[in-house]
């Protein structure tokens, strides 16, 4: 299992802190620090089952800069969307859990943590 995580992030903590709790086994990957190519993040949403606008931080500074709200959101701007993420991976939800059975989900409540380890 692999969690992608902000260090900053209250809720990556929080994931962290049930992972641990629950005795699972994972690897933190910084995103900030190493980010996802633009296959592991393709990777990553069809696990989720989510395209790259459901994934994507719209309050962020960044996001503003590039008027992220007024994007369209479907699939002819699909490319758009993963190249903004790649170029900016300050705008991706976190923390985002890749189970080693296929499964992924945003860890953002103890319930979808608690998910991955079912």
């Amino acid at each position: 299992m692999e969690i992608w995580i902000n260090p900053r992030c209250s809720k990556c903590r929080s994931a962290i802190s049930l992972l641990d709790a629950e005795g699972a086994d994972y690897t933190v990957r910084r995103y900030l620090d190493e980010p996802p190519t633009r296959q592991e993040l393709e990777e990553v949403l069809g696990r989720l089952g989510l395209e790259p606008w459901d994934i994507a931080r719209t309050g962020e500074a960044v996001a503003r800069e590039l008027d992220l709200a007024s994007w369209e959101r479907e699939p002819a701007a699909r490319d758009r969307w993963l190249d903004a993420l790649v170029a900016h991976p300050i705008l991706i939800q976190r923390p985002i859990i890749t189970a080693d059975d296929g499964t992924a989900v945003i860890g953002r409540t103890p319930e979808s943590v608690r998910s991955v380890l079912d």
